[in-house]
């Protein structure tokens, strides 16, 4: 009877241990990212496989055990590439998932949306691909960061690099919102201040989504540009690349690409890229010849077969971002990740990448080069590849300031 006792009381003992003991790790609720994107349209050829690159990222993380002991989950939304939808599945995101983290988005207008929203609800927003640079400049705040590069440093990188050609005769293409205006206005006013010479001959502006781009392959070939600068982009780009090749436009004037020497676009374009156009590129899976770069390459060809387009590193890259900031903060508390997120230098595929602790703008550049053809690969890479590192043209914090009306 005694022994019966005693064991009873040991029994209860071990169960009042484990009953206060911490959960495992499988028991925990998962740390819940939403993600946003504009899934179809002109977005579609970088956001689908942007949420393949959260996926591998998540994949990997979890496979090592997650972040704090808990398993990263995503939450992804379709933004429709508007910003009233965009707002609409932040706040779902926010309130009825309860995610603790966003992340996403490619346009422009959108981003500017979401960040007021991440404001209101003081949830990070860490952007992947949009570029306005009014998210981390005039419009910044303390809960929306951008773990890529933005329109400001990519306008002033591409006209250091026409400053040094000889072209005069400028005209600007971009979508008609947000971005394109932006990326031509940061392009423009660096231009002129380097080259006082150069002139505008004319702008256009196709809708997001132009279906016809005649119109506008008639006003820039009848202004007779030297240069034509396009912030043009994904499925309207490869659109309108095929509606200008019947008029010759690729022989009678040259053309820069901002972001374009993407796989997301030459690959769907195939031999009909035009051979010499000048573009930018954000991600390429030649350089850097680094191990995590290799290593993502890798992965991502046995996951679909396909080399990674700059829309999978967009995304991959976001990722390990918040999960490291976790890591640092040794918390999901959002103030806590804030704080680790400003001055975090993280390892990417793209080399190391930080982001600024005054204005939350990473330091990511922008690939340079021409398109030339490759007799190993079905479609053309870039060719007298330069990278112009964001350190170079980002602005200075009392530019950033100023802009915020600060002192």
């Amino acid at each position: 009877m005694k022994r019966l006792m005693v064991l009873v009381g040991f029994m209860l003992m071990v169960a009042t241990v484990l009953g206060s003991a911490p959960a495992p790790a499988a028991a925990q609720e998962p740390i819940k990212i939403g993600v946003i994107y504009g899934l179809g349209g002109a977005a579609a050829p970088y956001t689908k496989p942007a949420v393949t690159g959260h996926e591998m990222a998540v994949e990997e993380i979890n496979g090592k055990g997650g972040v704090l002991g808990r398993k990263l989950q995503l939450v992804v939304r379709d933004d429709q590439s508007k910003p009233d939808v965009g707002v609409r599945e932040a706040r779902d995101l926010i309130l009825k998932e309860k995610v603790n983290f966003l992340t996403g988005i490619i346009h422009s207008g959108v981003a500017l949306a979401v960040s007021e929203v991440a404001k209101e609800y003081k949830t990070i927003l860490l952007v992947s691909i949009a570029k306005t640079a009014a998210l981390t400049e005039d419009k910044g705040h303390r809960y929306a960061f951008r773990s890529t590069s933005n329109t400001l440093i990519e306008g002033r990188a591409a006209a250091i690099l026409m400053a040094q050609q000889p072209f005069k005769r400028y005209a600007i293409a971009g979508p008609d919102y947000e971005y394109g205006h932006r990326m031509g206005e940061d392009f423009v006013t660096q231009l002129k201040k380097l080259r006082p010479d150069v002139q505008i001959v004319t702008e256009v502006w196709p809708k997001l989504g132009e279906r016809d781009f005649t119109p506008h392959i008639n006003a820039l070939l009848q202004a007779k540009p030297d240069m034509v600068f396009s912030s043009i982009w994904g499925g309207d780009h490869i659109a309108f690349v095929k509606q200008a090749k019947p008029y010759g436009f690729f022989g009678k004037t040259q053309y820069l690409a901002i972001g374009q020497g993407d796989l997301d676009v030459v690959v769907p374009l195939g031999a009909e890229a035009p051979e010499g156009m000048w573009v930018s590129s954000n991600y390429t899976f030649y350089h850097p010849d680094s191990p995590a770069n290799r290593d993502f390459v890798a992965k991502y060809k046995a996951r679909t077969g396909d080399l990674p387009p700059s829309g999978a590193a967009f995304a991959y890259t976001s990722t390990y971002f918040l999960a490291e900031a976790i890591r640092k903060a040794k918390s999901t508390d959002t103030e806590k990740v804030v704080d680790a997120l400003e001055g975090l230098t993280v390892e990417t595929v793209h080399g190391p990448l930080t982001i600024r602790a005054y204005d939350h703008q990473s330091n990511k550049g922008q690939y340079f080069g021409r398109l030339k053809k490759a007799p190993e690969y079905p479609f053309l890479i870039i060719g007298d590849l330069q990278y112009i590192g964001g350190e170079k043209t980002m602005r200075t914090l009392d530019e950033v300031k100023a802009l915020r009306g600060q002192k």
